[in-house]
């Protein structure tokens, strides 16, 4: 297989899987070995065992973080620090992409970045949106009030005040009544004081 015809068979896909490229193939042997070569000259970018990404140099596109995140590990939603900064909630996140899933807490680190993943339980994998990329598809990114509900539940003393504080929080596209609604849902003490501790923390600076 030519690298053209790669290009060819995953189109504007971010993000594919090696098994596209087997297909009618008795013999993957090949195609494995073609692939790793495209790694080490630098047109692949290897993100999971048989998950791959064009490199933007032969893109011509550098693949969506949040996609990417979304692939690594599945089933997955981007939550946290980083939800909380798309949002315009918190000032700043860094470079890294947080975000949730219920397989066991890991750290990815590839050309296209860093992608941290923190456990919680498969009951709790909810609060999320699909957005839309034109032209590269979606991923799943918590709403502002499940992903700061996510932060608090994941950090220690993350209901105390000082926690909060530092988080620079403005209101933003947070929803008190929503916030409160997801934190009754959860059903925890914590996350309960949480609510009711960062909505009387964004009341003051009103």
């Amino acid at each position: 297989m030519k690298f053209n015809e790669l290009l060819r068979i995953v189109g504007k896909e971010p993000v594919f899987s090696s098994a596209l490229l087997y297909a009618g193939l008795q013999s993957r042997c090949g195609i494995q070995v073609q692939i790793s070569r495209w790694v080490k000259e630098g047109k692949l970018i290897y993100l999971r065992k048989q998950l791959y990404a064009v490199s933007p140099d032969y893109s011509g596109v550098t693949p969506d973080s949040f996609i990417v995140a979304n692939s690594i590990v599945t089933p997955s939603y981007v939550s946290c620090q980083t939800a909380l900064a798309w949002h315009g909630v918190i000032p700043e996140a860094a470079v890294s992409v947080t975000s949730v899933t219920s397989g066991r807490s890991t750290t990815v680190t590839n050309s296209l970045g860093s992608y941290f993943y923190r456990h919680a339980k498969p009951e709790l994998l909810w609060g999320f949106e699909n957005v839309d990329v034109p032209g590269s598809g979606s991923f799943r990114i918590a709403f502002p009030e499940k992903a700061l509900l996510d932060l608090v539940y994941l950090e220690p003393a993350g209901d105390s005040i000082p926690y909060l504080r530092q988080l620079r929080m403005s209101e933003g596209s947070l929803s008190f009544p929503l916030l409160k609604e997801f934190a009754q849902r959860w059903g925890r003490k914590k996350i309960m004081r949480a609510a009711d501790n960062t909505i009387a923390l964004l009341a003051e600076a009103l």
